[in-house]
Order: C-alpha cells, then sequence, then structure tokens
C-alpha cells in the first residue's frame, strides 16, 4: 500500500496533565516519540506542527457555557465561585479534576486533531497520526474519564463544515467511544462503530449493541461490546469480521481511527487478556481498509492506555510504523520476535516502575490460557450476529 503519512505534534500537549500520580500520563506520548526516534521511523519530514482550536470550533460540539467553565476554572488560582461549580461540569472527581492551565492544553489536543483532518482531506498528506488526541468521553456539557474537550468529536465536525466529508469513526480503546457516539447519534453522515469491553463491568457503563443511532441517524452507529477477558484471537475475528462489513456498507470519505491501547491484559484498567498481537494487526486493517474505500484518507489519534511503560510505547509505534508504511513493520510480520533497541530500554527503565519489554510483540509462551476461552467466544459471536443483522453483506 502506498501513501504518505504526517505525525501532528505540538510540544504543548505534554501540559495536559492532572497530577503526576494520575493514570492519564503526558510520559506515554514523550516515550513513544523517544522510541519512534530512536529508531529512525520518525524524522523532522514527518512532522506537522498543530495549532490550538478556538472557542467557535469547540462550540460546535460543546456548550458555550462548558467551555466557559473550563476557561475560568484553568485560572491559577480560580475563582472560589467557581470552584463551586466544577462539580456540576465533571472537573471536580478524580478521574478528571481540573488544573491549572487546562482550557490552554486542552485546545492543543482538539487542534492538533483539526490539523489532522486538514492534512488529509486538503491532500497534503494521505494518512496522518495525533497521538495526542483520543479524548472521546468528554460530552457537549460536561467532561468525564479523563477527557476535557472531545477532540474527535470535534475535528469530525470539522471535516463534516469544511470538507462535507462522510466519515466512518472506529474507536479500539477498551472503553465505550461514547462522547463521540452522542454526539453524532442522530446524524446519517457520520458513523461511528467502538469494539470494547461491555458497559455491564466498565466505564462508562454504555456501548450496548442496541444503541444503533436514532432518526435519520438510525442503522449509522454499530457498538460491539466483548465480554471480559477476551483474548487476541476472538478480538480479531469480531473486530474484523464487523469493520469490514460496516466500511463496505457505509462506504466513507475518510476513517477516522481512535487507538486506545488498554485492551492489554497488561492493563489495569480494563479486564481484557489480549497481547500487543492486536495493535500489531488492527492498524493493517485501517491501512488496507482505507486505501480500499477512502483513497487513503486516514487520521487517527491516541486515547486510552495506562500500562505506560510496557504496552502504550510499543502499541503506538506499532501505529505509525503501519501508518508510514515503516520497513520494521514488514520484518515484524516476518519474525515477531525482534527485540526493541536496548538504548531505548536503558534510557527509560530508570523512571519505569516495571521491568520494560525486549521485544515488539508479546511471548505468548509463557501466558496463561482463560478457563472460559469458548464461552467467551461464543457470548462475543452472538453479539456479533446481532450487530451485523442490520447490514448486509455487499
Amino acid at each position: 500500500m502506498s501513501g504518505n503519512a504526517l505525525f501532528v505534534h505540538h510540544d504543548e500537549l505534554s501540559n495536559y496533565c492532572f497530577h503526576n500520580n494520575h493514570p492519564f500520563h503526558p510520559i506515554r506520548l514523550q516515550s513513544t516519540l523517544d522510541l519512534l526516534k530512536e529508531i529512525h521511523a520518525l524524522t523532522p519530514e514527518h512532522m506537522l506542527q498543530s495549532r490550538p482550536a478556538v472557542p467557535g470550533e469547540l462550540e460546535w460540539v460543546h456548550q458555550p457555557a462548558y467551555v466557559e467553565a473550563v476557561q475560568q476554572l484553568s485560572k491559577n488560582p480560580p475563582d472560589p465561585a467557581w470552584t463551586k461549580r466544577a462539580e456540576q461540569y465533571g472537573l471536580m472527581d478524580e478521574d478528571t479534576p481540573f488544573f491549572s492551565g487546562m482550557h490552554d492544553a486542552a485546545t492543543y489536543v482538539v487542534g492538533g486533531s483539526i490539523t489532522a483532518v486538514e492534512a488529509v482531506l486538503s491532500g497534503q498528506t494521505t494518512h496522518a497520526l495525533h497521538l495526542g488526541g483520543g479524548l472521546h468521553h468528554a460530552l457537549s456539557g460536561r467532561a468525564a474519564g479523563f477527557c476535557v474537550y472531545n477532540d474527535a468529536a470535534v475535528a469530525i465536525e470539522y471535516a463534516r463544515r469544511q470538507y462535507g466529508a462522510r466519515v466512518l469513526y472506529i474507536d479500539t480503546d477498551v472503553h465505550h467511544g461514547d462522547g463521540v457516539q452522542w454526539s453524532f447519534y442522530s446524524e446519517p453522515e457520520v458513523c461511528t462503530y467502538s469494539i470494547h469491553e461491555t458497559g455491564k463491568y466498565l466505564f462508562p457503563g454504555t456501548g450496548f449493541v442496541h444503541e444503533r443511532g436514532e432518526h435519520h441517524g438510525y442503522g449509522a452507529s454499530m457498538n460491539i461490546p466483548l465480554q471480559p477477558y477476551t483474548e487476541d484471537d476472538s478480538w480479531m475475528e469480531c473486530f474484523e469480521a464487523s469493520v469490514r462489513r460496516l466500511i463496505a456498507y457505509y462506504k466513507p470519505d475518510m476513517i477516522f481511527s481512535l487507538h486506545g491501547c488498554d485492551a492489554h491484559a497488561l492493563d489495569p484498567l480494563s479486564h481484557m487478556q489480549c497481547s500487543m498481537r492486536i495493535y500489531h494487526e488492527m492498524p493493517a486493517i485501517l491501512h488496507e481498509l482505507a486505501h480500499m474505500y477512502c483513497e487513503g484518507r486516514w487520521v487517527a489519534v491516541g486515547g486510552g492506555g495506562y500500562d505506560l511503560w510496557r504496552v502504550v510505547p510499543r502499541a503506538w509505534s506499532l501505529l505509525w510504523l503501519e501508518m508510514s508504511d515503516h520497513p520494521l513493520k514488514r520484518e515484524l510480520d516476518a519474525d515477531p520476535s525482534l527485540h526493541l533497541p536496548q538504548d531505548w530500554i536503558d534510557r527509560w527503565q530508570d523512571q519505569a516502575e516495571v521491568r520494560l519489554p525486549t521485544t515488539w510483540l508479546d511471548d505468548m509462551s509463557h501466558w496463561e490460557g482463560i478457563p472460559r476461552r469458548e464461552e467467551i467466544t461464543a457470548k462475543n459471536r452472538d453479539i456479533l450476529a446481532v450487530a451485523l443483522q442490520d447490514y448486509p453483506e455487499v
């Protein structure tokens, strides 16, 4: 597959940090960038500096009163009158507490995703990756799940308004992409897809298979809620079958994908049992489909992932290797046991609280199988069948 790729970034993204002990920490992005530079996969020619979003763009998705609240609570210190109202806007709990400079940092997150969409739809590049994006839980008037502004929803709305694009949103984070789904639940020109651990057991408690959209948008929402302890084979079976059927039916102008990497067995905030394999294979499928249906137009953003050292840098690097068609991706296809660069391991090991991995993909020979594998697989297949029943094979 051909096509050029740009890596969208701005140093201001490091300021999106609730506090040093928060799981959504910018060190995830910093270590990934360093890994990509270590293997010479990220050069100045790849980089595209982003801009901040402006209030008018934020208000395509967010209520003006909410944007004002975020601005006021970003002051150091905020007015006590606004502090008393922080809970009303979802900015007081331990997940998404307000912090100094929050508004400015979050506007760079949103602006980066807009920059990526603009680069692709203007024809500047075929693929664009903004790893700092992926705040898919933010709602129109409320923060949630580590997310202040919903960069994915705003960037998709930009694609609609500026280019009239028909967008397929594909969310592979282990948590349901609720904020994006609800933003376009009645909109037929944006199709939202999410594969995740079922909301019966995991935040945000939504994303069930019956959530299919409403009014003119009915049918433009697909959810694949999987059982806890789902492993690679079942995850990939459900992902590939559903996403291929949906894109053939919907025929978008552009794919916008979100790549949280928290379905990994090591992630502390979910109950899945997947390995690095799914983060090697899913981007390859999306890459193929982008060229098959969208003339290559593909924007990707980051998302969740809370094993900061052993999972996130590898998973996000694999995404860029696929998007940029780097030779190492093909080498990994041939030899899954390839090692990470030792210099990168040595540089970050002292900061990590766990032993860093030595290979790009996981050695599965020591993993214990899940006793309920057959039952889990059967339940996931049942969900898949229900999800696909309104989408005929094309």
